[in-house]
């Protein structure tokens, strides 16, 4: 891994809501940023109006982004998910997801609440940035 997670002692264990508290890069390191992916099929199409099914086609894609760069989801150092109206029932399938593909190691995180994003029927979006040593 490139990059080093970091939960100092003194702050609550992140780590069963899907996110580190830090994150530290490497001088010299490469960053890639991932721009706002949406649950989309490859036409651009939204896959599911069911929010659970937007995370999960969402993080697919950012998978396939990482790809691109030759990268995975170990890779990522920094997520910013963005949720249409947000409320505490919509933690747990963002949480249930980051488990999957992070396990016990997930990437710093910050959470936003939004009215609305790009298109109406998307209710979930994430960005990355990931990092090649």
């Amino acid at each position: 891994m490139a990059h080093t997670l970091v939960n100092p002692d003194g702050l609550h264990d992140p780590t069963p809501f899907g996110y580190a508290h830090t994150a530290a890069v490497p001088a010299g390191a490469e960053l890639v940023l991932i721009a706002g992916q949406y649950a989309s099929d490859p036409d651009g199409a939204v896959v599911s109006a069911d929010f659970a099914e937007q995370v999960k086609r969402t993080f697919h894609n950012l998978g396939t982004a990482l790809a691109a760069h030759g990268l995975d989801f170990a890779d990522v150092v920094q997520l910013r998910t963005y949720v249409v109206d947000h409320d505490v029932t919509k933690l747990g399938p963002i949480a249930g997801t980051v488990a999957e593909l992070w396990g016990g190691n997930p990437p710093v995180q910050t959470l936003l609440g939004v009215a609305s994003l790009a298109a109406p029927d998307v209710l979930f979006e994430v960005e990355a940035v990931a990092v090649r040593a």
